[in-house]
Formats: C-alpha cells, structure tokens, sequence
C-alpha cells in the first residue's frame, strides 16, 4: 500500500491550497482525501472536503460554527472522483470561500 501526500497553492500569495492524500494499492487508488484550505487570521482553516469516509465518495462543505452539509457523489471509480474533486476546487474555491467567510461575519 503507498500513500502519498502533498500540498497545491491556488494563488500567489499562498493563502488558498488543496490538500490532496491518496492510497493506492495494487495499482488501484483506494482512499483520497482532497481538501480545500484557506488561510483566515494565521490559521489554515478547512473549507469543503472530497473523500470516501464513511464508505462512499462525498463532498463535505464546512461552515465556521462546525457543521457539515455532506453531498453524496457517485464515480466508477475513485481515479475519476479524484479528478473531478481536484478540478471543482480549482475551479471554485473563491465561490466556497467567499460563502465560508460571509458565515463568519454573522
């Protein structure tokens, strides 16, 4: 089993990333964790979350108060999925971090 973990900055100044983790066995990617992180007052805070916990494929959005609005995703395959994560937070992390901040300011 390998697992492999690393780090991608979505603008210049490095306050925006994606934290991907991925486990591959046989050849086959069998868990992924990619999460979008934005960097609020010194802290790097977690704002939607892709992985397969609880045993299927699913986004989680994170709001300031500690809730979760979790959307089941379905892929044929996790090579797919992880993809699909990727590019939807690269795509949209100013959308997710724009509505994560107007939750902290009430």
């Amino acid at each position: 089993m390998g697992k492999k973990e690393f780090l991608k900055y979505l603008d210049k100044f490095s306050q925006e990333r994606v934290r991907i983790r991925i486990t591959v066995e046989n050849g086959r990617v069998t868990d992924i964790v990619v999460q979008y992180e934005t960097l609020i007052e010194g802290n790097w805070v977690a704002v939607v979350r892709y992985d397969c916990a609880h045993g299927f494929f699913h986004r989680d959005v994170m709001y300031p108060n500690g809730d979760k609005e979790k959307q089941v995703i379905e892929f044929d395959n996790l090579e797919m999925a992880l993809m699909y994560a990727e590019q939807d937070l690269k795509d949209r992390w100013e959308f997710y971090k724009n509505r994560y901040t107007k939750k902290l300011k009430k």
